[in-house]
């Protein structure tokens, strides 16, 4: 089974929007990256996101481009500051493959549970708009199958 985790693109710093939308850098470089993967056939049934605009917006922004079947939703349990074992369960039991896209520090600590065991541990470094790919073996371990960064795609 393979997981995407997607840290939202740039957005407006919250004393100029409190609701932080994306910039105009963070939307080029999010719509690079869904271009991309759907080049590339990339396809995910279901893209969930935290429910925070910018997080919200880089989903849509994906969803337009790879046409998830399930579309997108909001979930909990994405938030900066969640923490990631509710995630590491429901990846265990779970048998579909998803693209979640959320925030830091969330995510990295998601990353180094599933990968290492220890959340605090910093195994990936995400950048703003960056997918990485995640693959339970058989065994239920994970690893690393792909990463792609925005300064990474023509």
């Amino acid at each position: 089974m393979r997981f995407y985790l997607v840290q939202h693109a740039e957005a407006k710093p919250e004393t100029e929007d409190p609701e932080r939308h994306l910039t105009e850098r963070g939307r080029e470089e999010i719509q690079k990256i869904a271009a991309f993967l759907a080049a590339r056939g990339l396809s995910v049934p279901r893209i969930l996101h935290s429910g925070r605009t910018r997080a919200r917006e880089t989903a849509e922004i994906l969803a337009e481009a790879l046409r998830p079947p399930q579309g997108l939703a909001e979930t909990d349990g994405l938030g900066p500051m969640d923490e990631p074992s509710q995630w590491v369960q429901r990846l265990r039991e779970s048998r579909e493959e998803l693209m979640l896209v959320g925030h830091l520090p969330h995510l990295s600590r998601l990353a180094s549970s599933l990968l290492c065991g220890d959340p605090e541990r910093q195994v990936i470094a995400f950048q703003m708009a960056g997918v990485v790919c995640l693959e339970r073996r058989e065994n239920g371990s994970w690893w690393v199958r792909w990463m792609v960064m925005p300064d990474l795609v023509a």
